[in-house]
């Protein structure tokens, strides 16, 4: 009797690792929702000639920025710190899969799981039972990932209520011409050799300002859905990466509300002057409300109660006489 009920539980052990394979399979594949603010967690746009070279780092950003995975500059010959073989180089529209990452993170955790209890690398992979642990294994640490991500991803209250560039400013004060513009400066070696672009430009404090009311404006017209708001703080480039995100959570039947947003830090990357257009390299980390909601109204990532942080680097530019509007978007190593 011991043994029918063991070769019945056979079948129903199979059946939920079956289920779970299709879940983690699901999830894998499936576009992450952790990120769904406006850029959703990538590097794109265009920086004028600097577009494929790193920004220098900053204090807020001191590991520089993410390559761009979507642009519509195409790259001419490798440029410092971006070049061919270089840990941060990446092809303009989008070398680097999220997919596959995922996939990695899954297969390195399982396989650390693996030898820690004994049970060999990948508990072995001898068959179809095997295999389906193993996703099982690869659900469970995204799983795990995203709930401490979730968990320890909050804003640092000393700042809140603070505007983070006039801050900055205070405490550095007004600085001659550097390398990366006005006033806190690159901390270099970030880039390396000599800048591609034009000569370095200096920013006022009203430039600033700008930067922070653009951050706060953008991710209020993306919580409208409000393409004809981000015209005018966009580039047709960022335009249409913006569109296209909005579109897919909108076929999904999903909605992203960014709300309470506050700039906690900002620091000068670089900006300079460029063919009758100024272009600013800003990092900025700060924190919002961020929620993702279905047709219903009913939250499916995110906490309307918790702020979350994040780290940019934000380029703006605009043409002589102007205003400032957003040219790119990229993530913080």
């Amino acid at each position: 009797m011991t043994g029918m009920n063991h070769l019945e539980s056979r079948p129903m052990r199979r059946c939920s690792f079956l289920l779970a394979a299709v879940a983690a399979l699901a999830l894998a594949l499936a576009p992450g929702l952790a990120e769904a603010r406006a850029g959703g967690g990538m590097s794109m746009g265009s920086r004028g000639a600097r577009t494929f070279s790193a920004p220098p780092a900053t204090e807020s950003a001191p590991f520089s920025a993410a390559p761009m995975q979507r642009s519509m500059t195409l790259p001419t010959t490798p440029s410092p710190g971006f070049g061919l073989g270089s840990p941060g180089y990446a092809a303009p529209m989008g070398a680097r899969s999220p997919f596959m990452s995922g996939m990695l993170g899954g297969l390195i955790g399982a396989g650390l799981g693996g030898l820690l209890f004994g049970h060999g690398l990948f508990y072995g992979l001898n068959g179809f039972g095997s295999f389906l642990g193993f996703l099982l294994q690869i659900f469970l640490v995204v799983l795990v990932v995203r709930w401490l991500l979730r968990r320890f991803r909050g804003p640092q209250p000393i700042f809140a209520g603070f505007n983070g560039f006039a801050r900055t400013m205070g405490a550095m004060g007004q600085r001659g011409p550097l390398a990366g513009g006005l006033y806190g400066g690159p901390r270099g070696g970030s880039g390396g050799g000599t800048p591609r672009g034009g000569p370095p430009l200096a920013l006022s404090p009203a430039d600033y300002q700008e930067f922070e009311r653009i951050l706060k404006n953008v991710q209020a017209a993306w919580t409208a859905n409000d393409l004809a708001g981000l015209r005018s703080l966009v580039t047709p480039e960022m335009l249409s990466y913006f569109a296209e995100q909005l579109s897919d959570l909108t076929s999904r039947g999903l909605r992203n509300r960014v709300t309470d947003v506050r700039l906690l830090k900002g620091d000068l990357s670089e900006a300079w002057r460029e063919g009758g257009h100024d272009y600013a390299t800003v990092s900025m980390r700060f924190s919002m409300v961020d929620v993702t909601v279905d047709a219903t109204g009913r939250v499916v990532e995110g906490s309307p109660t918790e702020h979350v942080t994040a780290t940019e680097l934000w380029t703006f530019m605009r043409a002589g006489g102007g205003h400032w509007i957003l040219s790119a978007i990229q993530q913080a190593r």
